[in-house]
């Protein structure tokens, strides 16, 4: 059998020509710009905006554009992409904590179908078990009620 023999390359230098290849002066230039910028903003720019981008890189100003001071506060860049994601994220976690409300109807069900169980087993106790139901009808309402609280405050406080 008649094998092929590839030259054989260490390791270390197969390394060395990979690290020289992406440390390489014009490709970093290049490159650390576009890594600063969001991915959605390189991939789903137009054409001209893209041109620009090239002319800015390969040629950038000769007046340095002004920095914002430290303590200056950023103006918040809202699209119609961000408002839509929040609104679904809304939402999202509004119909989560709803969920609790279900948790304490299945809650006040238990109590009210132990209180008729125990009221089987001992008609006496009848006034002492009508107490604890309450008691529990209440806690278990005031969880519910704590779960949509929760739920609105996502929709409508933030």
């Amino acid at each position: 059998s008649s094998r092929v023999s590839r030259p054989c390359v260490p390791p270390s230098r197969a390394m060395y020509a990979c690290a020289k290849f992406v440390t390489a002066p014009a490709l970093v230039r290049r490159s650390s710009r576009v890594l600063c910028q969001p991915f959605y903003a390189s991939v789903l720019s137009s054409p001209e905006a893209q041109t620009e981008q090239v002319r800015l890189i390969s040629h950038p100003p000769i007046f340095p554009v002004p920095q914002a001071r430290p303590g200056a506060p950023r103006t918040i860049r809202t699209s119609a992409a961000h408002r839509d994601i929040d609104t679904a994220a809304k939402f999202i976690g509004a119909g989560a904590a709803t969920v609790g409300v279900a948790g304490s109807g299945a809650g006040i069900g238990t109590v009210f179908g132990s209180l008729i169980i125990g009221y089987a087993r001992n008609p006496s106790l009848k006034q002492q078990l009508f107490s604890y139901a309450i008691l529990g009808f209440a806690l278990s309402e005031a969880m519910g009620l704590f779960c949509l609280m929760v739920a609105f405050l996502i929709l409508f406080a933030m």
